[in-house]
């Protein structure tokens, strides 16, 4: 099969898109023809490599993927081949208290796809038969793509971490990327009231459209100021972010008292630095998220299927485009998830390079 390969970390230059053998599946597991993977700021993590940590290179990426069961391993009932599915961004083991509990991301065996095994940017993955769900009826395989690894870290930092609740105010940061367009749409679902910050104006019109109340351009506009005159000076109950050292502090200088700050990246810097008297005058709450538990994002595609909830894509190129998008994500230049899309079983196939 044809995939896209990191023998390397570093530039574009290696995304390299080369013959692979494909995969089989065994006891448990299902085969499938990718359609249309999503790209995400760890594809970009998983090329460019993160100082301290070690990605099993060789390594397919791709976490975000949709597609039609190719076949099914032993012991999986249920799917037919043809099937449309939309698959878990993560594995885990399902056994231990963890996974029992629906706490995935606690699972001593949890793994990203595209990140600790190989993903889905290449024709087939194998993946865990519970870790595959059926595409929403009415949406692309694109937009499908679109939605679990954003959706369900945005679903577990806003309802499982800082438990939003009606009536309160929330803030989000990076308003046009996929985790937050899911997080502005998931508070309004819950009844909570929005300010989000972007850098565009069309980024800006996306976040009203998505639900935000009020959405204003960082680079401008000073948000602390806007986060106080919005809430009446009292502050805002939750905010999410995952820009990271650039918005860390201003952030937290936004919470009312008992707010909540809950993060699930770092893109512009890892080192957080703040006076952390707020942290205990103010009873503040620091919380940290990653992914979620396999009912989340039933739940999630539960509420996309019946249209509460929406996918945003931003631009769709094809496969051998890859390293095209991966230039698109760096820059910040799609409002909307970055999706590249596959051929169906028996189209021509795909060209080679990157």
């Amino acid at each position: 099969m044809r995939a896209v390969v990191v023998r390397e970390h570093g530039g574009l230059d290696r995304l390299g898109v080369e013959d692979v053998p494909r995969p089989a599946p065994g006891p448990g597991e299902v085969c499938v023809r990718v359609r249309a993977v999503a790209l995400n700021h760890l594809d970009v993590w998983v090329r460019r490599g993160v100082p301290g940590h070690r990605f099993p290179l060789p390594l397919i990426p791709g976490s975000d993927i949709a597609g039609e069961i190719d076949e099914a391993g032993p012991g999986v009932d249920g799917w037919n081949a043809g099937d449309p599915v939309v698959l878990a961004p993560q594995v885990s083991c399902g056994r231990c208290p963890a996974c029992l509990r629906g706490e995935d991301p606690l699972c001593p065996r949890f793994a990203i796809l595209g990140e600790a095994r190989d993903g889905g940017c290449a024709e087939y993955v194998v993946v865990p038969a519970r870790g595959v769900f059926a595409k929403p009826a009415g949406l692309s395989y694109a937009q499908a793509a679109a939605v679990p690894l954003a959706f369900l870290t945005a679903w577990h930092m806003l309802v499982a971490r800082a438990g939003v609740r009606p009536g309160e105010l929330v803030l989000v940061h990076a308003a046009a990327s996929g985790v937050s367009s899911a997080a502005i749409q998931i508070a309004r679902l819950w009844g909570a009231r929005v300010l989000a910050t972007a850098g565009s104006p069309a980024k800006l019109e996306l976040a009203r459209a998505l639900g935000a109340e009020i959405a204003i351009d960082y680079r401008t506009d000073d948000f602390v100021r806007a986060a106080r005159e919005w809430s009446g000076k009292r502050g805002v109950d939750i905010a999410v972010d995952h820009v990271g050292a650039e918005t860390f502090d201003k952030t937290l200088r936004c919470l009312a008292r008992g707010g909540r700050y809950v993060t699930c990246g770092a893109t512009s810097g890892h080192e957080m630095r703040s006076d952390f008297r707020l942290v205990f005058f103010k009873n503040l709450a620091i919380l940290g998220s990653t992914m979620g538990g396999m009912h989340e994002l039933a739940t999630v595609l539960e509420h996309v299927g019946r249209g509460a909830l929406r996918p945003v894509v931003g631009a769709v190129l094809p496969f051998e485009q890859v390293a095209e998008a991966h230039r698109r994500l760096e820059g910040r230049e799609a409002a909307g998830k970055i999706v590249l899309e596959l051929p169906p079983a028996g189209a021509p196939g795909i060209v080679t390079g990157a």
